[in-house]
């Protein structure tokens, strides 16, 4: 038997770790004190330019825009006129077609995303899931313009057609869908915006249901639920929070998108209840016409359109961060 070794000599041996470490600390403070505050510094200014950006852009709307500013005041929002040739501009037209437009969006693509996040992560075969999860961000990646070709090449004739004439025929006691059959306008709009902004709710809302906890399915399923039921209470219940936050982020890319709206929605500075009746955007009247702009009150007032979709996506993203908060009672955040 071996003998066991003294105590004195185990303590020294537990010991000699921390002291080894103490030593290090007074023997080279400097040295672990000068990139602790190095990194630092560089956190802080990273965290601070966030909010310089937002606050620069912002000045450097209000400062572009003065002359259209002093010239109508607030009621350049709400006017209703569009007149570059009178020097006559308002920016009610374009308001009302960005937020149509982008609530269509959003009426379309939510319960897709959802629907395909939900297929995704608890139905479909375990060979299918990547390839499955690849075409939809693949849907991602496919340019813009390209959506706008297809959009006016196929989508549009479609509409025109097909589409249209039957909601004409089932839904046009409404009064939103009436009116000369154009195949471009608000609906296309809306149509190819939704089929933009699927990836992006989808992609976000696949990555929350799957890390919602497997025993939550468990737990749920051995109460006696049904699949739909251990869907909608287990998963989605406690995934709520990241799936409005991918709405929100899809939200953000409706107000914003310009090329592919502006090919199929129109371009028309009214405003109709009719979804088959053109319209226009703040962000395509800005694509379209900004280098057409001749006269300074004309560009003060492409600016000041600029500034006006600034003010929308805060407010439209303020008002989905009060969303998130009334759902999770102030518990939690959304990580955008």
């Amino acid at each position: 038997m071996t003998s066991m070794p003294p105590l004195v000599h185990v303590d020294q041996q537990r010991q000699a770790p921390s002291t080894v470490l103490e030593k290090i600390r007074h023997t080279y403070p400097a040295s672990s004190r000068i990139p602790d505050a190095v990194f630092g510094v560089i956190i802080l200014i990273s965290a601070i330019s966030v909010f310089a950006i937002v606050v620069l852009v912002a000045w450097e709307l209000i400062e572009k825009s003065q002359l259209s500013l002093h010239q109508f005041g607030i009621k350049f929002f709400y006017g209703h006129d569009w007149d570059p040739v009178n020097d006559s501009f308002g920016a009610m037209p374009f308001i009302y077609g960005t937020l149509v437009s982008s609530a269509l969006a959003l009426l379309l693509a939510v319960p897709l995303s959802i629907g395909v996040a939900v297929y995704i992560t608890e139905m479909c075969p375990q060979g299918l899931r990547a390839f499955i999860s690849f075409m939809v961000e693949l849907l991602a990646a496919i340019p813009s313009v390209i959506y706008g070709l297809w959009g006016i090449f196929v989508l549009a004739p479609l509409l025109r057609v097909y589409v249209q004439p039957f909601l004409a025929r089932t839904l046009g006691w409404t009064g939103f869908f009436g009116g000369p059959m154009y195949g471009l306008g608000m609906l296309a709009a809306g149509i190819i915006m939704a089929i933009m902004v699927v990836p992006v709710i989808a992609s976000i809302t696949r990555e929350v249901m799957t890390a919602v906890p497997q025993n939550q399915r468990e737990a749920v399923l051995a109460l006696g639920a049904t699949r739909w039921e251990m869907i909608r209470i287990g998963v989605l219940r406690n995934a709520r929070i990241g799936i409005v936050g991918g709405i929100i982020l899809g939200l953000g890319r409706a107000l914003g998108e310009t090329m592919a709206v502006t090919m199929v929605i129109g371009n028309r500075p009214e405003i109709s209840k009719s979804l088959f009746a053109p319209g226009y955007t703040m962000a395509s009247v800005i694509a379209n016409e900004f280098t057409e702009a001749t006269g300074d009150l004309y560009l003060s007032a492409l600016v000041e359109i600029g500034l006006a979709l600034f003010i929308v996506t805060l407010i439209v993203n303020a008002l989905a961060r009060l969303l998130v908060w009334s759902i999770t009672g102030g518990t939690a955040r959304v990580r955008a």
